[in-house]
């Protein structure tokens, strides 16, 4: 009996304690719970996240001052000597047309001028076929003018080139005829290419049509004695072609509105667009449908001959190679390596990001205030710029029609002998928001559709958004591409901001990250990403410090420059500021300069730097700035572990060969 009464004590202390665990862990449970909201897209910067200067802009120089080694470097795209004006009179034109998306054009208009120059003929400007295709966009701007300012185009560009805004009346009717001669170039094109088969069809027929699909009309380096035909490019690209008013108002303005908030901001561009991710076969890299995409977009180019290769490629080894881009989870990690902390202002660029919301969720979760165009332009304001369109009805779900009694009692009488089958439950109806983008016909059809009039809009309405962005691009205090020089060759928005910062302001804070370099650091610490070695992130950013400045310069010149002059401009956009300090020149294989030959800038220019320094001098020094918060994503418990052998990760060969 004694012992029966031990048992029911026992058990009545073990199911006391049980009672008193739960409550426990209820409480703390209750006391560290979280609240979790469902995602979605900021519409702008949090509340909380107010002013903390007055508008006036707090930098820390280890995260945003500029690259001391390049300050020497000056925007100079005047034209030296032996460069005399246009002739009055030119009885021989050019036209052109244009296709593809923002990069393309901004670099084709360049080499169209050139190449006007370079024959000595009057450019009619050029008709861009991603706005005269679109279907009901506003009338008030007409191709070119849909992005650019004519008036601005044609008023610098006067002692260059003979610039006129439509053809003679004879020689429209003569292109209404088709009886003028066309000539489909690419951006290999050489001069001697001009002379020997285009300039006799000017010659004699007065007019030629150009039409340039892949980004360019004439090669990017061009023989000795040519500089002055790339300094009209450059004149061309970061003076000429001005964005048309509307659009420079809207962009300044996003611009305010992201300085407003006393701290400098980033731009990050991804680059995820599905031909380049197609062509350089990174299908594997995403998951689902949009791996089937960029699959289907790959067979396409294949059957195209724009691509020459396999259909299915390894996407990882593409990964290695660094053909493949740098993913906005890495990014986030590379950012926050560096010691950018989390309430970081990082403005997504970049009208078109395959996979959409979904990739850029993790880089939301690093850093709270990533914003983008949608979050700091209103509906209003982008309807203004869109200027008055036609309302394009969308195809909505028809049901069929409704049978009567009668009918489906006939049916049912005129179908064969029972017991009969139940018939099939009636189609599921296909919404509206099923049949927009990508998705609709993958499941459908092998065959992709033609693009709708829908379709065709968007694709004008992303040249604007992409001006909207390049505007924002280089006012930013630091640029990180997560794609550029890619295998294609095709100009890329990624290149072409980061030769614009280049030539304005060299100095300036431009990531040029190796994206092959990039993949070895991560394959290193793949299990422990979030928690990575200290002696990995001194490896990081010893990578990312070196690609800011001389060394990210010549790497970027051998691989970048071969295919778009734009992407780097040096030497012959630029000047350098007499200094005490020396100089490296650094030659390629083919003994180009591929940096240090800059010529002497005027001595009107250096004196105006000189007051600059003084005035510089005179403020007060933000190197003892503190940051925003300390940078806890380094594991601590590293440190006393030895430094890992840097020439493991990155093979510092001194010639640099492009084709690596």
């Amino acid at each position: 009996m004694a012992f029966i009464t031990k048992i029911k004590w026992v058990v009545l202390s073990v199911i006391t304690l049980s009672l008193a665990s739960i409550i426990i862990h209820l409480s703390l449970a209750k006391f560290w719970a979280v609240n979790i909201v469902q995602y979605k897209a900021m519409p702008s910067l949090p509340e909380n996240f107010v002013p903390t200067s007055g508008g006036q802009v707090i930098k820390n120089k280890k995260l945003w001052g500029s690259i001391q080694s390049l300050e020497a470097l000056q925007p100079y795209a005047n034209a030296r000597s032996n460069y005399s004006a246009p002739k009055d009179q030119s009885n021989r034109f050019i036209y052109a047309k244009v296709f593809g998306g923002f990069a393309n054009i901004r670099s084709s208009i360049c080499d169209l001028v050139a190449v006007a120059r370079f024959l000595n003929a009057t450019l009619i400007i050029p008709e861009i076929q991603e706005s005269t295709r679109s279907k009901g966009i506003s009338s008030k701007f007409n191709s070119f003018s849909y992005i650019y300012n004519v008036d601005q185009f044609i008023a610098y560009l006067k002692n260059d080139v003979n610039i006129a805004r439509t053809l003679p009346e004879g020689l429209m009717e003569r292109r209404r005829k088709n009886e003028i001669p066309s000539f489909k170039t690419t951006s290999s094109a050489s001069p001697d290419f001009y002379l020997d088969q285009i300039l006799p069809k000017l010659k004699q027929s007065k007019v030629i049509g150009l039409i340039i699909t892949n980004g360019g009309a004439l090669q990017s380096i061009l023989p000795p004695g040519m500089e002055n035909i790339q300094r009209l490019r450059c004149r061309v690209a970061f003076h000429a072609l001005e964005f048309r008013p509307e659009i420079q108002r809207l962009g300044r303005r996003m611009v305010h509105k992201l300085r407003a908030y006393g701290q400098p901001f980033l731009v990050y561009h991804p680059g995820l667009l599905r031909d380049t991710l197609a062509y350089n076969g990174c299908g594997e890299l995403f998951q689902d449908v949009h791996t089937e995409l960029i699959q289907h977009r790959r067979a396409q180019m294949i059957k195209d001959k724009i691509l020459k290769g396999e259909l299915n490629v390894n996407s990882h080894l593409q990964r290695d190679k660094g053909l493949c881009p740098l993913m906005p989870e890495e990014v986030g990690i590379l950012l926050r390596v560096m010691g950018y902390p989390a309430k970081t202002i990082i403005y997504v660029a970049g009208s078109e990001t395959f996979g959409g919301q979904r990739v850029l969720i993790p880089l939301r979760a690093m850093f709270t205030n990533t914003v983008d165009h949608t979050s700091l332009c209103s509906e209003r304001e982008l309807s203004e710029l869109f200027g008055p369109e036609t309302s394009l009805i969308p195809k909505s779900y028809r049901a069929p029609p409704a049978k009567s009694q009668k009918v489906l009692t006939d049916e049912w009488k005129r179908a064969g002998p029972r017991p009969r089958p139940l018939p099939p439950p009636p189609d599921r109806p296909i919404y509206q928001h099923e049949k927009e983008g990508w998705y609709a016909w993958i499941t459908e059809t092998p065959i992709e559709p033609d693009p709708s009039p829908l379709d065709l809009r968007m694709r004008a309405h992303r040249l604007l958004w992409d001006a909207l962005d390049y505007i924002v691009s280089l006012e930013a205090d630091a640029f990180f591409p997560g794609f550029n020089n890619d295998a294609s060759g095709w100009p890329d928005f990624s290149s072409l901001v980061m030769g614009h910062r280049l030539y304005e302001t060299a100095a300036s804070r431009t990531y040029r990250p190796d994206r092959k370099v990039v993949a070895e650091l991560f394959n290193i610490t793949r299990e422990n990403m979030y928690h990575p070695k200290h002696n990995w992130t001194i490896l990081v950013q010893e990578h990312l410090n070196r690609s800011l400045a001389e060394e990210g310069l010549v790497r970027q010149s051998l691989l970048s420059k071969p295919a778009v002059f734009l992407s780097h401009p040096l030497p012959e956009c630029s000047c350098r500021i007499a200094s005490s300090k020396i100089v490296n020149h650094v030659r390629g294989q083919n003994g180009r300069y591929l940096y240090g030959d800059e010529d002497q800038c005027p001595k009107w220019m250096q004196r105006a730097n000189m007051a600059g320094s003084v005035l510089k001098e005179g403020t007060k020094s933000e190197d003892d700035e503190p940051d925003y918060e300390s940078n806890d994503f380094v594991d601590e418990s590293d440190k006393s572990e030895g430094k890992t052998n840097q020439s493991q990760i990155w093979d510092q060969d001194e010639e640099m060969d492009p084709n690596d």
